[in-house]
């Protein structure tokens, strides 16, 4: 009986090892692609010429091979250069955040942040994220972000993006889902506050005399001392075309 099991265990490999290194075999006059009919879905558009080739990223046994996507990727100065993807230069886990066969349209650049922080614990020895944040989670009070996530120290990739201009500190989960940058819930300052120049500047055509020749005219401020400093003489908090005695006026 165990010669018999060892016979036909060595027939198995031998047949499947035959498969592997042949690629195809003909049927009835028909050639079909061994590889092709394993596949677990095509290819983005970005690596679809290697759908005949799983060589390419793939190795026997040890699967996808991380090694070969450095190989083809690590001349990509455009993304090491930059602040935000400058971490790739050393993260070398690429399968567990670009996935591949979702299709051709498929996005391989969304960034799966649960993930990032997965793969960097080992890189965070000297990194304690954003502690306010971590708290919150931890009493289970931070909608926003996962506990893991939490563990992301947001400026590292994102302070050159700082539109706050660092007057709200560096703890962007704070406010920000790792999902998208616009708040739903955002509460906007006091409508009776005065320094919305310290987190919004005025547009260029305001310091091209639009300001005074057709901007002051609109919202009846032509009379008045108002700088083009002061937004709140003439915007209100709801919307910038929300123009205080005029309603929603689109004049850009």
């Amino acid at each position: 009986m165990r010669k018999t099991t060892l016979i036909l265990s060595t027939l198995i490999i031998a047949v499947a090892v035959f498969v592997y290194f042949t690629g195809s075999k003909v049927i009835k006059d028909k050639k079909v692609n061994w590889q092709s009919s394993v596949m677990p879905g095509k290819l983005s558009a970005a690596h679809a010429q290697f759908e005949t080739n799983c060589n390419t990223c793939h190795t026997p046994v040890k699967g996808i091979d991380e090694g070969k996507c450095i190989s083809c990727h690590a001349n990509n100065t455009a993304l090491l250069q930059r602040q935000p993807t400058a971490f790739h230069a050393t993260i070398g886990n690429c399968a567990s955040c670009h996935i591949e066969h979702q299709g051709v349209n498929a996005n391989l650049r969304v960034m799966n942040h649960e993930a990032l922080a997965k793969i960097g614990k080992k890189f965070m020895s000297n990194s304690k994220g954003s502690p306010d944040v971590t708290k919150m989670v931890m009493r289970g009070e931070h909608p926003l972000v996962s506990a893991r996530e939490a563990n992301l120290n947001c400026a590292s990739c994102h302070s050159s993006k700082d539109k706050h201009q660092g007057l709200f500190g560096q703890n962007c989960a704070s406010c920000h889902a790792t999902t998208q940058w616009t708040i739903p819930e955002f509460q906007h300052p006091s409508v009776q506050s005065i320094n919305c120049s310290q987190c919004h500047q005025a547009p260029p055509s305001h310091y091209l005399e639009h300001f005074e020749m057709i901007s002051k005219k609109i919202s009846g401020q032509e009379n008045k001392n108002a700088i083009v400093t002061q937004c709140y003489s003439c915007h209100q908090t709801t919307a910038w075309n929300d123009i205080k005695g005029v309603g929603y006026y689109k004049h850009h």
